[in-house]
């Protein structure tokens, strides 16, 4: 498909720069097949019905980027670097740290070349990449390395909130309720909305809930280049579904409940581990699944998230889910009416297009 069928002109002041607060007052738009409705998040449970089951990401997102100075034999003088990290790597013959990272600006960098983060937090370019990337070595353990990452990182907002600047209050808005494994440097935004209460009144309603991990890349920040979407190359992420897991979801749909993936992260990682039958099967690696119209879904049933950027692989998934030309007359509806853009925004709860 043209890449062009999924663009959208989005006013710059609809996108959310702070999350809603407390986090489920954020507006809930529903889109079904027979329309739209309107509601606020701490409405969910009454969109929904016992022994349907809830599949949240449970990463956490790391303080993933660094600012430093480039020392180099063939350039004396030291340059001011940013990286974002976005994916763990290993590097043959190395038993240490190893990141890919995007650099900015990337033409200062070769191989051989030290960055300085602080005294103690050090990494040599190992290699150059396409876009900006760069893989790095820290030559330090997988242990010490979080520690001093937590030490000198920043929180890696994404670049349309506040040009990507983040300050303490970030530390933790851009975490959601069930974050838990680190490894992520994007959130899982669908998962922002929840609260403690609203995770009461869910469990109350007899709607269950489970984890799986898909550690987000920036990766899932980076723009469709291709004409075509048959030309795109996704980004890969390493996920984990647990055989727990994937037992409680086979026992809410045997018990006639519907499977919610909360965010495009948990849909993802969910087909991904969805066999052509229809079931789920255990999953531990990388996913470079790439979902767009005519994608065949088999485990997700209903789909929270966010209102994502045109020309995105994640609109694409959305229209994927529940049609294009109904996703395209619910953002239009959404931008008529003010709800809020982006990682910060508002949410939606999709039906699925080819179920009642």
């Amino acid at each position: 498909m043209r890449v062009d069928d999924f663009d959208f002109n989005l006013p710059e002041s609809l996108i959310a720069h702070r999350p809603a607060n407390p986090r489920d007052a954020s507006r809930l738009l529903v889109v079904r097949q027979d329309g739209l409705a309107e509601t606020l998040m701490a409405g969910l449970p009454d969109l929904l019905n016992p022994d349907d089951i809830l599949v949240f990401n449970d990463t956490k997102v790391i303080p993933a980027r660094l600012d430093g100075l480039r020392t180099s034999a063939r350039a004396p003088i030291p340059a001011k670097v940013e990286l974002t990290l976005h994916q763990r790597t290993r590097f043959p013959d190395l038993d240490e740290a190893c990141w890919r990272a995007f650099a900015r600006p990337a033409k200062k960098l070769a191989p051989g070349d030290e960055i300085r983060f602080a005294p103690d937090f050090t990494a040599r370019v190992l290699a150059k990449g396409d876009r900006g990337e760069v893989t790095l070595s820290f030559g330090i353990s997988e242990a010490d390395f979080h520690t001093r990452l937590e030490a000198h990182g920043r929180m890696p907002l994404p670049p349309y909130i506040r040009g990507g600047v983040g300050d303490e209050k970030d530390l933790s808005d851009y975490q959601t309720l069930l974050a838990d494994k680190p490894g992520a440097v994007a959130a899982p935004t669908a998962g922002l909305h929840f609260t403690p209460g609203l995770l009461d009144a869910l469990e109350k309603r007899g709607v269950r809930r489970v984890t799986l991990t898909l550690h987000v890349g920036a990766g899932t920040f980076l723009p469709v280049t291709a004409d075509d979407t048959s030309d795109h190359v996704m980004h890969s992420e390493w996920g984990s579904v647990s055989p727990e897991t994937v037992a409680a979801i086979q026992a809410a749909r045997q018990a006639g409940g519907r499977v919610v993936a909360i965010g495009t992260t948990s849909a993802r990682l969910l087909e991904t581990a969805s066999r052509e039958t229809g079931t789920l099967a255990p999953f531990e690696g990388e996913t470079d699944i790439f979902i767009t119209p005519g994608f065949p879904f088999r485990a997700v049933d209903l789909l929270l998230t966010n209102f994502h950027l045109p020309r995105s692989t994640l609109f694409m998934l959305v229209a994927a889910f529940a049609g294009l030309e109904r996703m395209k007359r619910a953002y239009a509806h959404a931008m008529a009416n003010d709800y809020r853009f982006y990682s910060y925004g508002d949410t939606c709860l999709l039906h699925r297009e080819d179920l009642p």
